[in-house]
């Protein structure tokens, strides 16, 4: 509300100044005055919503780029005047040279000062040194990530602290998934949502919304991937294919499935496990079942004992992209009570 009541002010003070400067003309001339002053105004509201946008290094990079421009553009016009032959032979005056100069010269330092001072690094007063170390920990969310929830999880147990990046486009897609037609990606972009809220109402950790954004590239994933070099940050992802393409260009992530894996209880080949098998493997004779961590388990033979639970000795473990298989044998039989199965 304070805002807008400003920028009537503006307007108006704007339009006011605007006719008076043209009141010693004629009335029409007093009217283009209260037009221009009004446009002006205008004009001035766009730049300022524009500024806005940007972030604080961006806006301190273009006001120094431009100071040094013109103090560049100054010193080149005012050397020309202690060049004789210049004065005599008349080639450009040296007021159109200055303009030219402090245009060009102007408009250089203001692009190369807002590009060059996102890189600039702003000196952070802590109490410590780690928590100025901490302070600059770049860690950019994925969407796969915050729709898969254990974020939450790791963030509640204390292995995460600090500040989560979460940038307009990603929050875009979240937002642009909660509101489709597809009943589960509703409720998926929902539960996306529903979790960013309840990180940010943790104490330790919280929540940045930063509207950094890439229009030349199409694809979240290759934001991802820019704004990460750009900030020198890591990704928190669980999605495959961005975590290989980031870590080919050399960005460092943080992979939530690689860490539920690592977490992973350690079952060594010869050791006797407990499993119930749940439906038949792909190879004829093969039973499948599950443990508590989701691992899947592969037995051999057991595939006549759908609905047991069974004995099984661990013979290998293989180690796959998409988790941990571990390969046994049937031992005996637990229990012979078979319950109806319900095949997936």
């Amino acid at each position: 509300m304070f805002q807008v009541v400003i920028r009537l002010f503006l307007i108006a003070a704007c339009s006011i100044s605007g006719y008076f400067i043209a009141q010693e003309y004629d009335f029409p001339l007093s009217l283009i005055g209260l037009v221009s002053g009004l446009l002006i105004a205008l004009f001035v509201i766009q730049i300022e919503q524009a500024i806005r946008k940007l972030s604080l290094k961006v806006i301190f990079g273009g006001v120094i780029g431009t100071i040094v421009g013109l103090l560049i553009a100054f010193l080149f016009a005012y050397g020309l005047k202690f060049i004789p032959a210049w004065e005599k032979q008349k080639i450009v005056p040296l007021e159109l040279i200055y303009v030219l100069l402090t245009l060009s010269l102007g408009y250089l330092g203001l692009v190369l000062g807002s590009k060059k001072g996102e890189e600039f690094q702003l000196p952070s007063f802590s109490q410590s040194k780690g928590s100025s170390k901490g302070s600059s920990d770049y860690k950019i969310i994925d969407t796969s990530v915050i729709i898969d929830g254990r974020i939450l999880d790791i963030c509640e147990t204390g292995f995460l602290e600090g500040n989560l990046v979460v940038p307009r486009f990603v929050l875009d897609e979240l937002q642009l998934i909660a509101d489709s037609s597809d009943s589960m990606k509703r409720s998926r972009g929902r539960r996306g949502l529903d979790i960013l809220n309840k990180i940010q109402k943790s104490s330790d950790i919280k929540i940045d919304i930063v509207d950094y954004d890439f229009p030349k590239l199409k694809g979240v994933d290759a934001k991802l991937v820019a704004l990460a070099k750009k900030k020198n940050g890591r990704i928190i992802t669980n999605d495959f294919n961005l975590n290989k393409v980031a870590e080919l260009q050399g960005i460092k992530i943080l992979n939530v499935n690689e860490l539920a894996n690592a977490l992973k209880p350690v079952v060594l080949p010869g050791e006797m496990i407990t499993v119930r098998i749940i439906k038949e493997g792909k190879e004829p004779g093969q039973g499948v079942a599950y443990l508590e961590d989701g691992t899947m388990v592969v037995v051999d033979s057991a595939s006549r004992n759908l609905g047991q639970t069974v004995q099984v000795v661990v013979t290998s473990v293989l180690q796959t992209t998409a988790g941990r298989m571990i390969f046994s044998n049937l031992k005996e039989i637990v229990s012979d009570t078979k319950e109806p199965v319900e095949y997936s």
